[in-house]
């Protein structure tokens, strides 16, 4: 393993480190995946039948639009340039969320069942993805971009409990009936 004698600085950065470039890498993956799902949910927002549903990914549109900010300023914080890599397993999952509107039918509970479990596929994702970099960017003395990391997971779980409850709510009981 690569070590480096060079001074970290403010954040820790460590620019030769293998373990830096790979942080990074995974950085772009995941703005990647945040700005083609800002694309994504007006779509699912639109396809929705409950209007809660689609308040709710209506949010998230705005939400996700705050990530793709706070990804630009860790990239900032990191002296990087904020560049996205295609994230394959986001557009798998968009691909699917696109599977799910194309087979179901307009204006049914069903639909809203799918999209749940679709966004919820989404958002497990980004809580894998945004819990193991926060953690990177701790290990490597990145304290400001690891509480920038913090908030974005700490509101991706919240949407995951917001979608929990609509869909036990009212959602899947209605799909179930359908």
């Amino acid at each position: 393993m690569k070590t480096s004698n060079k001074p970290t600085g403010k954040t820790g950065k460590m620019e030769d480190s293998e373990f830096h470039e790979f942080f990074v890498d995974e950085l772009k993956d995941i703005y990647w995946a945040e700005k083609h799902l800002a694309k994504a949910l007006p779509k699912m927002q639109k396809a929705a039948t409950s209007p809660e549903l689609a308040a709710a990914f209506e949010k998230h549109t705005q939400e996700t639009e705050q990530h793709i900010t706070t990804l630009e300023q860790v990239f900032e914080l990191l002296g990087e340039k904020a560049v996205a890599k295609k994230c394959d397993a986001m557009a798998g999952l968009l691909e699917e969320a696109n599977g799910i509107i194309e087979d179901t039918d307009k204006g049914t509970m069903i639909r809203d069942a799918g999209l749940i479990l679709a966004a919820q596929k989404v958002e497990h994702y980004e809580i894998a993805t945004y819990g193991t970099l926060r953690t990177f960017a701790s290990n490597m003395g990145h304290t400001d971009v690891e509480e920038l990391l913090q908030q974005t997971l700490d509101n991706e779980k919240e949407t995951d409990v917001a979608l929990t409850t609509l869909a036990e709510s009212c959602v899947n009981e209605a799909a179930a009936q359908e």
